[in-house]
């Protein structure tokens, strides 16, 4: 397969004004997705958003370069990327489009695209709209320019749709909930949600302006969620992304719960109520504790190369239902086709009052390992990775842990960005092994 020039694992993200997050590229971007929608025969595709500025100069090149490739758009307005994905199923739109740079900062957008049945797009499908960005662009007749309309109920749509997720029988009644939508697209979506099914809620973080989208809020910061909770002595915590397809939990102890221990509460009562239909897969980021937590109820567990969509191939591979990464990405197959950090936190939530027990206590199942992540930032020419003091000082450090953790390094598929990542038993030493080797990749 040849190698992708713009596609990263989340579709196709970079700073605004930077090539290829410039209107004229988009324009593009949105004529070639057209030709290869079009080679099928289809006419309607979606396109939502998240709350950045940016996105309103991004929806309207998109939409130029699938008229002037036949293609009718529909607006959504700010919606969560999860939404997205549904709302293009239950449309029968031929494909579904979300401007989003997720977790980054408001500077950042991105592109990326669900197919009709509102799936991540394959591999081979992003390198056909790679090879007609190549080509000169063009324009229908025109009488067979594409259309753009708006759909005014898709908030109310998908709301209703979230709540379906939730077991119809219990009721959030009595449960305090604070809510981070980090100022993303979940703002007028999340708290009704939970307010809905009668939880009495505490929203932070719900008005956007355009630029504080995840600014010091939401999964990727939940230090005024913590708080929050702990001054409204709540009884959980939801933290967000900037669309809405992550989810990080913090319970009334102030406690931070993360993917792989959301993951293991929504497997653990799968199992319990024979609806588990086989095991989990993770990534390779995924805790060590979540391996061994697992194991010991007897639930099978493979890790996917890191990226959700790599999570998805593998459950389809096998048939399972439940994966996750640690970052808060949940994919729960039975439920719906992507990562929705609503759906997510709904199902433990549910688990809490089934089982008549604290968030803290629900967790209390799994045992985390100590492990530590460091970002060093990579913008030269060569690769620090083949350096020989570089290969050495991970050898050492595998050495020095004994099998008894892990070392993982790996460059992030939508920043300029080497990951460094160790995880052991003891957390001093894991904090020192991974300097050691952070320290080593920016020398060289």
């Amino acid at each position: 397969m040849s190698e992708k020039q713009y596609f990263g694992t989340d579709g196709i993200r970079g700073r605004v004004g930077v090539y290829p997050i410039t209107p004229d590229f988009v324009l593009k971007l949105g004529w070639a997705v057209g030709r290869v929608l079009a080679q099928n025969g289809v006419g309607k595709v979606l396109i939502g958003k998240d709350t950045r500025i940016s996105g309103y100069m991004l929806e309207s090149a998109l939409e130029a370069g699938f008229a002037s490739a036949g293609v009718a758009a529909a607006f959504t307005g700010p919606m969560p990327t999860p939404a997205i994905a549904y709302l293009t199923r239950t449309f029968r739109a031929d494909a579904g489009v979300v401007i989003s740079a997720s977790h980054n900062p408001f500077y950042d957008n991105g592109i990326k695209f669900f197919s009709t049945e509102g799936k991540k797009l394959p591999d081979h499908v992003e390198l056909l709209i790679e090879q007609e960005l190549e080509k000169p662009i063009s324009c229908v007749d025109s009488d067979k320019l594409g259309r753009a309309s708006r759909i005014t109920d898709a908030a109310g749509r998908y709301i209703e749709f979230c709540k379906s997720t939730f077991d119809h029988e219990l009721s959030l009644a009595g449960l305090k909930v604070v809510v981070d939508c980090a100022n993303g697209a979940t703002y007028h979506i999340a708290p009704n949600v939970l307010r809905e099914l009668g939880a009495k809620v505490i929203k932070i973080s719900c008005e956007p302006d355009g630029m504080n989208i995840n600014q010091n809020c939401g999964a990727t910061d939940v230090n005024a969620l913590i708080q929050k909770v702990l001054d409204e002595k709540a009884d959980v915590g939801f933290a967000l992304d900037g669309d809405g397809d992550r989810v990080i939990m913090v319970d009334h102890n102030g406690n931070i719960l993360d993917g792989d221990q959301i993951i293991y509460i929504i497997a653990r009562e799968a199992l319990r109520k024979g609806e588990l239909g086989g095991g989990v897969v993770g990534t390779l980021m995924s805790n060590m504790g979540l391996e061994i937590g697992l194991k010991e109820l007897g639930i099978p567990f493979v890790r996917a190369k890191v990226g959700d969509r790599y999570v998805l191939e593998q459950l389809l591979e096998k048939g399972w239902k439940f994966g996750a990464e640690n970052s808060g990405h949940v994919l729960l197959l039975d439920k719906t086709t992507t990562g929705d950090g609503i759906v997510a936190g709904l199902q433990v939530l549910s688990a809490m009052i089934r089982n008549k027990m604290s968030l803290a206590d629900l967790s209390s199942g799994m045992k985390l390992f100590p492990q530590v992540l460091i970002n060093v930032r990579f913008a030269g020419e060569s690769d620090p990775l083949n350096h020989p003091d570089v290969i050495n000082e991970i050898k050492d450090v595998e050495s020095l842990l004994e099998h008894k953790g892990r070392v993982l390094i790996r460059k992030s598929g939508t920043e300029p960005l080497i990951r460094v990542m160790v995880e052991g038993q003891d957390s001093a030493l894991v904090t020192h092994y991974a300097q050691r080797i952070a320290d080593l990749i920016r020398l060289n």
